[in-house]
């Protein structure tokens, strides 16, 4: 099976433009693609986890990887799938972010000559003459068209801002560089782009003729992609400073039943024999194809060592077993107690099991929150520091466990 018929295969094509220019080009190794990342924060998260496994799916096919660090389109903010306006960033935030995003990119790409490049729409974008654009660029543009987008649609009732409404002109532009630059003859991205794509197509047959060798493809998002990094306690990074390996094993440990074949398919690298003969695996059966998912991505992300680590203590944890020398843990210093103790509040916030008290608060009110294997039932429970020299256990609903212990 060549690549894209395989990328087919794992649904993770959505809708193309030309398939069988796209198939000719991915198959025979001379695509050269494109996928945005906009540094929105100072980590990637699993959001961008199946764009990160096509860009490296498609470079063992032979083909080259443009990835785009959008520092020049973060001063504007992406509209789709937003019903606010995103918070303004400087450009020392934005450049930060950059940064970070690059390390992390460079476990699952390879980055050198003739292999893939990191490129910054900061550097074209933020140097472009605003009475040029509206007379080169603006010009290419119907505002019929783009108020038909639907990412400018579900913003319409609501306000959307001038400065999104530039956005998609942004993003085309994007490809228009790339294609004459870098030879970029084709972008990726997810079904909520697809407007903003088509844009930057148009614009390259408009300023370049009906000849130049532009297209646009789109891969499928999930609905596990909508839900991605929207645990109780935050996102879902793939920092391990921010989500530790075991943290980010056990989120794939608990996915839905449903969705943990589509998931296998789609993210990891095992081939699709034996995935298909996953497909009647049925109850417990199920719980060992999650810990497979955990296991690969874990370790895609991690590396094997750290995957190792957290299927470990996964297992001591189900288990009931003692092991939790792998679970996340957090110091707490003698000034964070109050006559020698702690409220179970302070000390999930603490951990960063909860955002706030609040949401403290209502996961004990809930039933969610146990400590040493009880149930912890008044929001009033104090922790004393005798307990968290010896260490505590603190498990919030099915998927987060946490170990306190004093300095």
């Amino acid at each position: 099976m060549q690549i894209y018929e395989e990328l087919v295969a794992r649904g993770l094509i959505a809708q193309v433009t030309d398939e069988d220019k796209i198939r000719d080009l991915v198959n025979n190794g001379k695509a050269t693609f494109y996928i945005g990342f906009d540094p929105t924060a100072d980590s990637l998260h699993v959001g961008h986890f199946m764009a990160l496994c096509l860009m490296k799916r498609l470079q063992m096919a032979g083909n080259r990887p443009v990835v785009l660090i959008g520092g020049g389109t973060a001063h504007i903010g992406d509209p789709s799938g937003r019903t606010d306006m995103r918070q303004m960033m400087t450009s020392e935030m934005i450049q930060h972010n950059c940064d970070c995003f690059k390390k992390q990119m460079e476990r699952f790409i390879e980055f050198g000559e003739d292999k893939a490049i990191m490129v910054n729409n900061a550097d074209w974008l933020l140097n472009l003459n605003y009475v040029e654009v509206l007379r080169e660029v603006g010009s290419c543009f119907s505002v019929n068209n783009m108020l038909r987008a639907e990412c400018y649609k579900q913003r319409m009732e609501k306000g959307l801002s001038f400065l999104e409404f530039n956005y998609m002109i942004m993003q085309s532009y994007d490809f228009y560089h790339l294609f004459q630059e870098y030879g970029c003859n084709m972008q990726f991205g997810g079904n909520d782009q697809w407007s903003n794509m088509l844009g930057g197509t148009e614009l390259i047959r408009r300023k370049l003729g009906k000849d130049a060798y532009a297209m646009t493809i789109t891969l499928l998002l999930n609905s596990e992609g909508k839900k991605m990094g929207k645990t109780v306690g935050g996102a879902v990074w793939l920092d391990p400073n921010k989500t530790s390996p075991f943290e980010f094993f056990q989120y794939w440990r608990n996915v839905a039943d449903a969705d943990v074949l589509k998931c296998i398919r789609m993210l990891t690298f095992l081939p699709l024999e034996q995935i298909d003969e996953m497909d009647s695996w049925e109850g417990s059966r199920l719980n060992e194809a999650k810990e497979i998912l955990a296991y690969e991505l874990t370790a895609l992300v991690h590396g094997t060592e750290e995957a190792e680590k957290a299927k470990a203590a996964s297992h001591a944890l189900f288990a009931g077993g003692g092991d939790d020398s792998n679970m996340p843990t957090t110091e707490i210093s003698a000034d964070q107690l109050q006559d020698g103790e702690i409220g179970i509040l302070a000390l999930m916030t603490a951990c960063g099991i909860t955002k706030n008290n609040s949401e403290a608060r209502r996961n004990v009110q809930q039933g969610g929150v146990s400590v040493n294997g009880e149930k912890v039932t008044d929001v009033n429970t104090k922790i004393t520091e005798a307990q968290l020299k010896d260490g505590i256990k603190i498990r919030k609903g099915k998927k987060v466990y946490h170990k306190a212990i004093m300095k």
